[in-house]
């Protein structure tokens, strides 16, 4: 069965992208994901399709106005009764856990705003979650709402050539006999040729001993986590195996 979802934006031919193209044109060509695309505009009365105004109390920029915003929502609810989330700087941060939760449910609405944001008797009357992809300003809700629609869809049944790769990704993978939400960069990926401009794959991925690959992978994640994010492994406890791990990482770094 596929994720029913809807997007309410004022500009859908942004969206050809992932209609179109890549993980999430597959996921929709396979039948995996429903998605459908609703302009506020289709649902304004005067001859302009005004969809903003000037916000009350004066201030820069516009808003999205709330009659055109509800008129919208209440009629795509008749097709999709899955939760209404806004795309807002306010939102909780977007993280691996998240995109999981949402791939997990059979029907999502992504609210995209415009201009200065949208009036917050939408928010307060039709917006269960508010979601941010990060901390940093962009002039709508339309890329972020992309973002989440390429993370989920490469989670859906079917969708990937190979399921595995998306539970190997970097913040989808957690130590073995650690913590589940114990999150970890990826480790280094090659492919052939076997050297490319002087550089070589790693002797251990050559050798044929996958038990010394997955250690090989697991140390490669443990020090680049340690190196660029170390906040993710702030106050975890590591057990002695992943320890010696990230020693031996940090031993043949110094060494190169």
């Amino acid at each position: 069965m596929a994720m029913n979802l809807s997007v309410v934006t004022i500009f859908p031919r942004m969206f050809d992208a992932v209609l179109e193209h890549g993980i999430s044109a597959r996921a929709i060509n396979s039948g995996a994901l429903a998605l459908k695309l609703w302009n506020p505009r289709d649902f304004t009365t005067d001859r302009h399709r005004a969809v903003d105004d000037r916000p009350y109390g004066g201030g820069a920029g516009m808003l999205m106005k709330p009659l055109p915003l509800a008129r919208t929502i209440d009629a795509l609810k008749a097709e999709n009764p899955g939760p209404v989330i806004y795309l807002s700087p306010q939102g909780e941060k977007l993280e691996q856990r998240v995109v999981t939760e949402l791939a997990e449910l059979p029907a999502l609405v992504l609210l995209a705003g415009r201009y200065e944001g949208i009036d917050e008797r939408i928010v307060e009357s039709r917006v269960e979650r508010e979601i941010s992809i990060g901390d940093y300003v962009l002039s709508g809700g339309e890329l972020a709402a992309m973002v989440i629609i390429e993370s989920i869809a490469r989670l859906l049944p079917g969708v990937l050539g190979n399921p595995q790769s998306a539970h190997e990704d970097s913040f989808s993978n957690g130590f073995v006999g650690a913590d589940s939400d114990c999150r970890l960069l990826d480790y280094p990926h090659y492919t052939r040729p076997e050297i490319f401009e002087g550089r070589a794959v790693p002797e251990v991925l050559r050798s044929g001993d996958h038990r010394q690959i997955q250690r090989w992978r697991l140390m490669q994640a443990l020090g680049r986590t340690q190196a660029r994010r170390p906040e993710l492994l702030a106050e975890r406890e590591l057990d002695a195996q992943q320890i010696a791990l990230l020693k031996t990482y940090q031993l043949e770094k110094n060494h190169e």
